[in-house]
């Protein structure tokens, strides 16, 4: 049987491999390609029974526990499901048009701002001073902001190292600066579980990552133990940094 095969039928194909593959990089991200594999293998399985083959008993069986799977699925990998669509949702095509409509202005961060964050990490580096600062982006961290210790002060050196002194209370947790306001210090971050970082980096290092991965929010850790300048960005890291190339990545038009 002959059919007609035209540009709409490519266009089909390619939006279904491109989620398929998205599906793929989300999947070996949180180490469940395993489980994405038999799922792929039951859906081709079911569609080459009930579509090709067409049993009508073991099609109508296989629809059965496909109808009860989907919400099984939804369960299953619903932290993937919430990543693919903040990944959608955090695009910045995506956020300029939300920007445009809504009259949000993105945050700008002019350079008084940036200066007592980089002299401050570069004095911690040097002293061996454990830090980790969030910087907000697009998104809010309210969540995380309301687990720490309210602050609300202006961006100040000298205030950001006495924070991380290590004798202070709030040395331990996240700081958290946004609307170019010391919002908050002591944060509880998110963990990243990420069987790929290296064994050497820390629980900053894996908080920084972790909330990275769950906002747009910008990390910068300062390590305990070799004092370098790390920072964390949409679940990457770009480890050992000089405060040269701190001040380039707060002052680069992506942030």
């Amino acid at each position: 049987m002959f059919f007609s095969f035209g540009i709409k039928d490519i266009i089909d194909i390619l939006l279904v491999a491109l989620l398929l593959y998205y599906g793929y990089r989300l999947m070996k991200e949180s180490r469940s390609l395993n489980i994405f594999f038999g799922v792929l293998v039951f859906v081709v399985f079911w569609l080459f029974v009930s579509q090709i083959l067409e049993m009508r008993l073991l099609g109508t069986l296989l629809d059965r526990i496909v109808s009860v799977g989907a919400i099984a699925l939804l369960i299953l990998f619903q932290e993937e499901i919430r990543k693919f669509f903040y990944n959608i949702g955090t695009h910045e095509r995506v956020r300029s048009v939300v920007r445009y409509f809504s009259g949000e202005e993105k945050q700008t961060h002019t350079r008084e701002d940036i200066i007592p964050i980089v002299m401050a990490c570069l004095s911690m580096s040097k002293q061996k001073v454990g830090a980790l600062i969030v910087v907000q982006r697009s998104l809010p961290l309210n969540d995380f902001i309301r687990s720490g210790e309210l602050i609300d002060a202006k961006i100040s050196q000298r205030l950001i190292e006495n924070i991380f002194f290590k004798n202070s209370p709030l040395h331990d947790g996240g700081m958290i600066i946004s609307h170019k306001r010391i919002t908050a210090a002591g944060c509880i971050l998110p963990v990243a579980h990420d069987l790929n970082m290296p064994k050497e980096l820390g629980l900053r290092h894996r908080a920084a990552m972790g909330i990275s991965q769950e906002t747009d929010a910008l990390a910068i850790v300062v390590s305990e133990e070799t004092g370098n300048i790390s920072v964390a960005f949409r679940g990457n890291f770009q480890l050992n940094i000089s405060a040269e190339d701190l001040e380039r990545i707060l002052t680069d038009d992506a942030f």
